[in-house]
């Protein structure tokens, strides 16, 4: 039995695993299609675009091919290492791809070390393992590696990596510690600005702990200093980027430019009030042509202003498009049930129910760590409450929530851990009283 729960815990095994897994489904899928078209389709999208346009020497611009100059629309870490794939191996070719997938492999296997180190310090090494496993066989985890290339798998590494530093930076009292920790954040941010959501609750968290753990009090002074340092170097990583897009644009854009476009195509004209539920005819082909013709800066201010006045003048739509979204994010995709019940394939209906189940598990999850009042309650729950705040004023898609599946799924696995302490101990308490002496005479 000591074996086996060992052999059950061994952080190496589980790694190996998710890489056996993600790796598996990608030769599986790869031996279905032909290289040509593996060569060129995944990289026709913004990344890929952006990609090339750097490889051949026309700088960061051409978000979607064609001669549209430059361009915010991605921030430029994940776009630079399709360009280092495109050097090494040639633009658009299938060796690219190959590397590529490879990388988002090892970014998506990797997540699981700070996920059980997490779970770990959380509560007890068998919720870090649990949540490990959970993640290595986890569908959308082990399918995503090969069918995004895109910035997704190595965000989902991020994630669970600044949790991890978080939950350690809190006990730190070197100034060294906290900058590191604002470098890290300014790599985040040019990888994935949807994490920047993050950013000041994690931080304040930390910071709070630090003050809390303070001793003597004539330290604590320290929790404004250092956190304020991390910040202060988290913000200087992004400054050459936004200077870039000032020069570029004459106006501030801080990290990306597209949040217009999202916004305008999940709230926009083709919803009324007889047709609340229907999806938009907007589409990103369509906006895709207007964005071609304007250019990137009027197209962007006049999707503002239609995604604003669609808003205003539509309070009653808005909130359900709202519920909409909170319903598509947590259940993989727009109308689940519906869609659950539609389809004829196992992995559409696996991917519903893993997506509905896992956000289950997460809000129980917090309530677990709310009752046991435990320290890291809020620094993990921010997760699945913050985090998606985004989306549900915008558009979403299984895909936007990756980011933070290793944080739900820690929360589900200590729901599961909760519940089994709770059977064993009901165990426990029925064998003493079993074997309790009655008392009285014969």
């Amino acid at each position: 039995m000591k074996r086996l729960q060992a052999i059950a815990v061994s952080l190496l095994l589980i790694v190996a695993i998710a890489f056996v897994a993600r790796l598996g489904f990608a030769v599986s899928q790869a031996r279905k299609i032909p290289d040509a078209a593996l060569a060129q389709v995944p990289f026709e999208n913004e990344t890929g675009s952006i990609a090339q346009a750097i490889a051949t020497g026309e700088g960061y611009s051409n978000p979607f091919a064609r001669k549209t100059g430059p361009t915010a629309w991605l921030t430029p870490i994940y776009p630079w290492i399709v360009v280092l794939a495109f050097k090494m191996f040639g633009v658009f070719t299938i060796r690219a791809f190959y590397f590529l997938v490879f990388l988002n492999i090892i970014f998506s296997s990797a997540a699981c070390v700070p996920l059980y180190a997490v779970g770990k310090r959380i509560a007890g090494v068998g919720a870090g393992a649990a949540a490990a496993w959970l993640w290595a066989v986890y569908p959308n985890a082990v399918m995503t590696p090969f069918e995004w290339i895109w910035d997704t798998s190595l965000a989902a590494l991020l994630s669970v990596v600044l949790l991890w530093v978080t939950m350690r930076l809190a006990e730190s009292r070197r100034m060294r510690d906290w900058c590191l920790y604002g470098l890290l954040w300014g790599f985040v941010l040019m990888t994935n600005p949807s994490l920047g959501s993050l950013l000041p609750f994690l931080l304040g968290w930390a910071a709070y702990r630090a003050w809390c753990l303070a001793a003597p009090r004539s330290e604590s002074k320290r929790w404004l200093l250092q956190p304020s340092a991390a910040l202060a170097i988290a913000i200087l990583c992004c400054v050459p980027w936004t200077i870039r897009n000032y020069a570029v644009f004459h106006r501030f854009v801080p990290l990306r430019s597209n949040f217009p476009l999202e916004l305008y195509i999940g709230n926009n004209e083709n919803y009324d009030d007889q047709h609340p539920h229907y999806p938009g005819m907007v589409t990103k082909d369509r906006e895709t042509w207007r964005y071609i013709k304007m250019g990137e800066t009027p197209f962007m201010d006049e999707e503002m202003r239609k995604a604003k006045k669609f808003i205003f003048s539509h309070p009653r739509v808005e909130g359900i498009l709202f519920s909409e979204r909170f319903i598509a994010f947590w259940g993989g995709i727009p109308n689940p049930i519906d869609k659950f019940m539609a389809t004829d394939s196992w992995l559409v209906r696996s991917l519903i129910l893993c997506a509905m189940f896992s956000g289950v598990g997460a809000l129980a999850g917090i309530v677990v760590l709310v009752w046991r009042r435990s320290d890291y309650a809020f620094p993990l729950a921010i997760y699945p409450v913050i985090f998606p705040l985004l989306y549900y004023i915008t558009h979403t898609s299984l895909r936007y929530r990756h980011p933070i599946d290793p944080e739900i799924l820690l929360l589900a696995a200590i729901v599961c851990g909760a519940r089994i302490h709770s059977n064993h101990d009901s165990t426990r308490k029925a064998i003493a009283l079993s074997e309790k002496p009655c008392s009285g005479t014969d």
